[in-house]
């Protein structure tokens, strides 16, 4: 692993457990075992690394996620499957992405909480990306467009809502009621 990867999965590590700001680089360096020169021939600053650690987690969460519901037959299946997933990360059965603390991205929107900020804005789109996942499975059922949308918003809420619920009242659970939520609105659909 080169000593770049070294320092965003160190950083990651530490900001999903403690949060951003709570970190100091120094606690970075000593976790990716590297030299203060290291870090900044990498990144200009702190926010870079954290802009770097976001683009990591994107791609880390959004290809699991993915991955679990193509596994299934597009449509209805593959949107239950997603809540499945949610439950086994909830439940800290999913090692790629590390023990439960609740979404790095909806995390890290407390500690940058300006909507202009580049970092709010990198969460948002990485928010969006899962909401076209979602969308994208919805297409492939046979639901008139404004009802498509309709499902998109609710879906959402629900995947987000499971979301705090683990994490804020340790709910581990949450992913099952969200999907049984999801099956009624397929069913009334």
């Amino acid at each position: 692993m080169d000593k770049r990867q070294q320092l965003v999965e160190a950083a990651f590590s530490l900001f999903y457990r403690f949060g951003i700001h709570a970190v100091g680089i120094n606690q970075i360096l000593q976790q990716a075992e590297v030299a203060k020169k290291t870090l900044y021939s990498h990144f200009a600053s702190k926010e870079a690394l954290v802009t770097a650690v976001l683009d990591y987690r994107d791609q880390r969460f959004y290809n699991w996620l993915e991955s679990r519901m193509n596994q299934y037959e597009p449509g209805e299946q593959a949107l239950l499957a997603m809540f499945h997933a949610l439950d086994d990360w909830f439940n800290n059965r999913v090692a790629s992405l590390d023990d439960f603390n609740g979404c790095f991205f909806i995390n890290t929107c407390a500690e940058y909480g300006d909507p202009e900020s580049p970092i709010h804005q990198q969460c948002n789109n990485h928010k969006q990306r899962v909401r076209e996942l979602i969308q994208t499975q919805l297409k492939a059922m046979n639901i008139a467009t404004e009802k498509q949308q309709e499902l998109v918003d609710a879906l959402v809420l629900l995947k987000e809502g499971a979301i705090v619920l683990a994490q804020v009242q340790g709910d581990k659970l949450a992913a099952h009621k969200a999907r049984q939520l999801a099956l009624q609105l397929f069913n009334n659909s």
